[in-house]
């Protein structure tokens, strides 16, 4: 450390000596002219820069300069090319063939026409006529009736569901079956079952009690479905086993049982024909049965018996009264067991076989239409072919 000057050490407290007075007086004299100039020439850098700077957009941020040359721009990737579906219009009737599933049979040596277009018979919907028809109606008591319209047509003959004039597929029919299933109308849930499940080709009778039962015969014969009415008829355990308000009964008197009829008639415009519920006494009473089925007659329609009652005498009056009359050979549900159903229904095919035609009934049991459903599935590939239950009535007539 250096040692002090002895001029520090023997000067008085307080006083300095001379040198040092002289040197502080010219540092007070020189300091502001210092920071005068430092101050100038900080100002003067400063607008040196601005001037510098002034039109630099990056107010003098380094950058550089790049030359870009401009190129021809690529050529675009090709996509890949798809190949053009071949225009209907000119494929040959083979490949349409091919196409469709659908299998042509020719003579030997012979290939498909020139033509390009295969029309199935009978692959459509079939379209029945609509009812009440004007021609074929006239006004009752209870609304509309039926009647033989002024050329002689019949309701019988006009709303039938045509036939089909064979197997779709082609082949030989081995034989033709007529089913109709009974009691729709008054439970909904059967009804639209019935509706939907069965094959069009199967006719649906009517009971007349249901509230909305004129709307559903109409839904059924917009699905094709041929359509009866059910006549309530007395059985032989009235009134313990009772049809209904409009029981058609032995012991009235002719009108009384005809005036019943014509309620029972307006409740199913379309109908082919009517359909006993019940009645295994009234059909089995020639003389009450009498002036029922000749009304029916006298209004263009058939009578079904549904082949319940080993009694009914319909087919002997309906033939001297000159009525088409047919009767069901078979009821596939008269015991409402699954075996006992599918047994009936092999029976009925069978009949069909031996004898070209056969008639069934059925009621429309939930179980009953699940047994029918399932049966009619694959009817055609044994060449049984379903026909409506007019068929069988126009037969008769």
């Amino acid at each position: 450390m250096p040692l002090a000057s002895d001029t520090i050490l023997t000067r008085p407290l307080g006083l300095r000596d001379e040198a040092t007075a002289r040197t502080a007086g010219w540092r007070a004299v020189l300091r502001p002219r210092v920071l005068a100039a430092a101050l100038l020439g900080a100002a003067a850098i400063a607008l040196v820069a601005f001037l510098a700077t002034g039109d630099d957009p990056l107010a003098g941020e380094p950058y550089a300069v790049a030359t870009i040359e401009m190129r021809a721009p690529s050529a675009p990737v090709p996509e890949p090319a798809v190949p053009a579906r071949p225009d209907p219009a000119s494929r040959s009737a083979g490949e349409v063939e091919r196409a469709s599933g659908v299998a042509v049979s020719r003579p030997d040596g012979t290939s498909a026409p020139d033509s390009v277009v295969i029309r199935v018979p009978g692959a459509g919907p079939v379209q029945l006529k609509p009812a009440p028809d004007p021609r074929l109606a006239e006004r009752g008591r209870y609304g509309s009736l039926p009647k033989i319209g002024p050329d002689g047509a019949r309701p019988l003959d006009v709303y039938a569901r045509p036939e089909a004039a064979g197997l779709e597929r082609g082949g030989a029919v081995a034989g033709r079956i007529a089913l109709v299933v009974s009691g729709l109308g008054i439970g909904q849930a059967a009804t639209q079952d019935a509706v939907q499940r069965l094959p069009p080709a199967v006719t649906l009778a009517f009971a007349p009690y249901g509230a909305d039962v004129t709307r559903a015969a109409a839904r059924a014969r917009e699905a094709g479905h041929e359509v009866m009415v059910q006549a309530p008829m007395e059985p032989f355990d009235y009134p313990d086993n009772d049809p209904g308000p409009q029981t058609l009964l032995v012991g009235s008197k002719p009108a009384e049982n005809l005036d019943r009829l014509a309620f029972v008639l307006t409740r199913v415009p379309g109908a082919v024909g009517v359909m006993n519920f019940m009645g295994a006494r009234l059909t089995g009473e020639a003389t009450a049965l009498d002036p029922v089925l000749r009304e029916i007659g006298s209004r263009g329609l058939g009578f079904l018996d549904d082949g319940t009652s080993p009694r009914s005498l319909a087919r002997e009056v309906g033939r001297k009264a000159k009525v088409p009359v047919a009767r069901a050979e078979i009821v596939v549900d008269a015991v409402p067991r699954p075996e006992a159903i599918d047994r009936e229904l092999a029976r009925l095919e069978e009949a069909a076989r031996k004898s070209g035609f056969a008639l069934g009934s059925a009621t429309a049991l939930p179980l009953s239409i699940d047994r029918i459903a399932r049966w009619a599935r694959d009817l055609e590939a044994r060449g049984i072919l379903l026909v409506p239950a007019s068929r069988a009535l126009r037969s008769a007539s």
